[in-house]
C-alpha cells in the first residue's frame, strides 16, 4: 500500500461519516481490525469493536477538510496516518482537532487498530 492508499482510506471514512449512519457503520465494519482502540475527547476510551461501529451511526458531519495529511510506515505491516481536520455539523460549532490512525496489514488486507483525536 502507498501512502496515498493509506490516506485514502481515512478520506473514506470521513466520507463515510459525512453521509449517512449506514455508509459509516458499513466503512467501519470493513475497515476496523478485530481488536481496536480509540482515544477520543473527554477522556473517552473505546474498546469494544460493537461499540465503536453503533458508535459511528451518529448525526453526519456536514462538511470536513483535513489539513495536512502524513502518512508513514514504522514497519512493512503498520501504517500511521496524521493530520489536522475541521469539521462541522449543521447548527453546532465547528469541531478542530489533531487525529492520528494506526493501520496493520492483515491477510483481508489494512485494518484500523488505533485512532486518538485531540481537540485544539
Amino acid at each position: 500500500m502507498t501512502r496515498d492508499d493509506v490516506l485514502d482510506l481515512e478520506r473514506q471514512g470521513w466520507q463515510a461519516l459525512s453521509s449517512t449512519p449506514e455508509a459509516a457503520t458499513g466503512f467501519y465494519e470493513r475497515i476496523l481490525d478485530r481488536t481496536v482502540v480509540m482515544l477520543l475527547p473527554g477522556g473517552m476510551v473505546l474498546d469494544d469493536r460493537a461499540a465503536i461501529v453503533k458508535a459511528m451511526s451518529g448525526r453526519p458531519w456536514s462538511s470536513h477538510e483535513l489539513q495536512d495529511p502524513r502518512a508513514s510506515h514504522p514497519t512493512p505491516d503498520t501504517a500511521l496516518v496524521t493530520y489536522g481536520v475541521i469539521a462541522r455539523r449543521d447548527g453546532a460549532p465547528p469541531y478542530s482537532a489533531l487525529m492520528s490512525s494506526l493501520y496493520a496489514r492483515r491477510q483481508e488486507g489494512w485494518r484500523l487498530v488505533f485512532h486518538q483525536q485531540t481537540p485544539r
